[in-house]
């Protein structure tokens, strides 16, 4: 009897162990990762809040980067990635959690790259196709699916406030606490929730009345908002700092950095 029993448990802890190890080797500490010198140079060449960074500073985006792209798992449907694809797509993860530490998307394992715009049923052909970017739920739940040339453009001179990717990996750390709901709870503390979310309807009166320059979009809900206007906080810092204050003041706490130029 006890043999029996010994030849049955052995297996269960080596599968066990097996499990562990394989998930503690897929957790790299990013400061250990190093991205190749092809990477590095598409990161200088498209990306810039990296191009602006110090070099320990640039150093410590390129571990970062190359930590994402260890742990996320990132494909195409109808399309082939390619290596722009993969360091904008990382870029986009990294840029919101930057000084976070060694932050990790718990929440996503897949990111999916859509040729083109798509519906609410994942088709990127026909028509009434006009969604960039979305982060799964339900039985999608760890997926994002983001539109190539919406990616593309939130990196290039005619992105102006605006980045689908940035704002999706938002959304993401807004979910981490487990309610999408434009309060990063894991990044404020409690007493600062209920100013966040006075001041968040404060600007949302203020765009429904035409006084503000933040997408109106952000008038969805209190996620969509958060998401917004982080796009504009780290597209146009400057701009946005002069134009919204509180709200610059606001996401750099919440963010921990404040991307604007020192004056």
């Amino acid at each position: 009897m006890f043999t029996m029993y010994f030849i049955i448990i052995i297996p269960i802890i080596a599968l066990l162990a097996w499990v562990i190890f394989r998930k503690k080797g897929n957790t790299i500490p990013a400061g250990m990762q190093k991205l190749d010198k092809p990477l590095r140079l598409l990161l200088d060449a498209h990306v810039n809040y990296y191009y602006k960074l110090s070099q320990a500073e640039r150093k410590r985006f390129e571990s970062q980067v190359a930590a994402f792209l260890q742990y996320v798992n990132i494909e195409g449907v109808g399309t082939d990635i390619t290596d722009t694809d993969r360091i904008l797509i990382a870029s986009s993860a990294v840029i919101p959690v930057f000084s976070l530490g060694n932050w990790q998307y718990r929440n996503l394992t897949n990111v999916i790259l859509y040729p083109d715009t798509f519906d609410n049923e994942y088709q990127f052909e026909g028509g009434n196709r006009n969604i960039m970017g979305m982060v799964g739920s339900g039985y999608m739940n760890g997926q994002m699916i983001l539109s190539r040339p919406a990616l593309l453009k939130g990196f290039s001179a005619e992105s102006g406030r605006e980045n689908t990717a940035i704002h999706e990996f938002v959304h993401l750390v807004d979910k981490s606490d487990g309610a999408t709901d434009g309060i990063p709870e894991q990044l404020m503390t409690h007493e600062y929730a209920a100013p966040w979310l006075s001041l968040m309807h404060q600007e949302m009166r203020r765009i429904k009345d035409g006084r503000s320059d933040i997408n109106p979009y952000a008038l969805t809900n209190e996620a969509e908002f958060l998401a917004v206007a982080s796009e504009y906080f780290f597209e146009k810092p400057e701009q946005f700092q002069q134009n919204h204050p509180e709200l610059y003041l606001q996401l750099s706490q919440i963010f921990r950095q404040a991307p604007a130029k020192s004056n």
